[in-house]
């Protein structure tokens, strides 16, 4: 990418969208069908309620297991001129995993000796194979293979559903299917990845060590790990407090709310992913600030749009895509929404440290923000119950995408523009009007009277741009 020549980027960055799009919507698309499959045949809310608390664990010690390397191998792997630079941070990676694998699989062992858990195993069992998916669908994208890496979460996704509908659906076997399911799903993705790239055999090689190498690496991801614990805080902790509370079954609900939310998050995570790489590669760049802003504030645009027809347009399919016994979770959408939508911008601008290196810097504004998350928690629930815990998360967001835009200043100076203010005014005002409007038609007046604003603040090089894409179609 040619730095400074804004077609050149801009049209990478769009292409590189396109390409994770493919990927990411394809496997959440698998995933979003799957809800009603589950809520179907696994009508105990308890039970699916479970499930979900065994699932956030998980995601709670896969940083630790992976040491967050995740993070750093894609992030070294994206500066490797070499294949022996390549080498050397894989095969570094490929050490520490097993390494941390193997004592994670002791460490149960010991647990279930003294501790009956439910589903203990199965909960392993999936820890150490996302663990090692997390890790090395990374290092595939780190050493530029991107469509493999696409292509993997679409099999991912299809391997769930084909093996959710043999062991849920057909042998009925519930929650220990879903297991099954996603246990399954990633080693056949993992066997693809290695069927495809052969990372162990043109990468991998135990005796290549390299100390300077494996320090700066774990300088970049071990200051991670401390905020990964105040995310898991902020994210997660709430299905404890609701557990706590008010019960599995509540649990159950806030966790299917939870997983139409996981659309938005997809979205996010198809720029985010773009994002990165041409952050990273853009940073160095003259006209930095200018970029970042024009970045910035279409992303906001775009949030807003999306938020708008995803939240109204789930509102009216509500009734026949999930079973009666979750419907309630409706009333929750929005303002999940909401919560999502300031995560989002808040991780745009979590691009500086990742392209200063300066990881270490993340941790202020994470605890500060998990801090909020858990006493707030500790009083909403009880009062508002799941409304306690949106709320908790929109203000949690709001804390870190405060900090955030003070404390990014050191790396790069961001503009809101003043059409900007049309979208965010149009997200706050549309939170009311989710919940007066009770009727079909009404919503669908709403909707198209804000699409109308939403058109007439269009950023003027969002719009230069759809109109040149319109332009070579026709």
């Amino acid at each position: 990418i040619l730095k400074g020549n804004t077609q050149n980027r801009i049209d990478k960055f769009l292409k590189d969208i396109g390409i994770y799009a493919i990927g990411n919507l394809g496997s959440k698309l698998i995933t979003f069908m799957l809800v009603p499959l589950y809520t179907h045949y696994i009508t105990n809310t308890d039970e699916f309620g479970y499930y979900d608390i065994c699932l956030t664990v998980i995601f709670l010690f896969i940083p630790f297991v992976t040491l967050q390397l995740r993070d750093g191998a894609f992030r070294f792997l994206l500066d490797c001129n070499t294949k022996r630079d390549k080498a050397q941070i894989v095969s570094f990676v490929y050490r520490t995993l097993i390494t941390s694998i193997s004592i994670s699989a002791i460490i149960a062992l010991i647990i279930s000796f003294f501790i009956k858990v439910e589903y203990l195993w199965y909960s392993l069992l999936l820890l150490c194979v996302m663990s090692f998916y997390e890790v090395i669908t990374q290092v595939t994208r780190g050493l530029g293979y991107t469509k493999v890496f696409v292509t993997t979460g679409i099999i991912s996704s299809f391997c769930i559903g084909i093996f959710s509908i043999l062991f849920v659906v057909l042998l009925n076997m519930g929650i220990t299917g879903i297991f099954l399911a996603n246990i399954l799903a990633r080693i056949v993705a993992l066997i693809y990845i290695e069927m495809r790239i052969k990372i162990i055999a043109n990468y991998f090689h135990f005796n290549i060590k390299n100390r300077a190498l494996k320090r700066d690496i774990l300088k970049y991801s071990l200051p991670l790990l401390p905020g990964v614990i105040c995310w898991w805080l902020t994210g997660s902790s709430d299905r404890f407090f609701i557990e706590h509370y008010l019960g599995l079954s509540y649990n159950g609900i806030y966790a299917v709310a939870l997983r139409f939310t996981s659309i938005l998050q997809t979205l996010v995570t198809i720029f985010y992913q773009a994002w990165q790489e041409t952050a990273i590669r853009q940073y160095e760049s003259k006209d930095r600030n200018k970029f970042f802003s024009d970045m910035f504030n279409g992303y906001i645009y775009i949030l807003s749009i999306i938020l708008l027809l995803y939240s109204f347009g789930l509102k009216l399919n509500y009734f026949w895509l999930i079973d009666k016994s979750y419907q309630e979770s409706v009333n929750y959408i929005y303002l999940m929404g909401v919560s999502t939508m300031l995560f989002a911008i808040a991780a745009f601008l979590d691009m500086g440290y990742q392209c200063a290196r300066d990881t270490a810097r993340t941790l202020p504004a994470i605890i500060l923000a998990s801090i909020v998350n858990v006493v707030m928690n500790y009083f909403m629930v009880q009062k508002f119950g799941i409304y306690g815990v949106i709320t908790t998360s929109i203000v949690t967001y709001g804390v870190l995408l405060a900090y955030r835009l003070h404390d990014m200043r050191r790396y790069f100076k961001l503009k809101l523009y003043r059409l900007t203010w049309i979208p965010i005014f149009i997200t706050v005002i549309s939170s009311i009007a989710f919940h007066i409007c009770n009727i079909w038609w009404q919503d669908i007046i709403y909707v198209t009277i804000m699409l109308s604003l939403l058109i007439i603040a269009i950023p003027k090089k969002l719009l230069n741009k759809i109109s040149q894409k319109l332009h070579h179609f026709t």
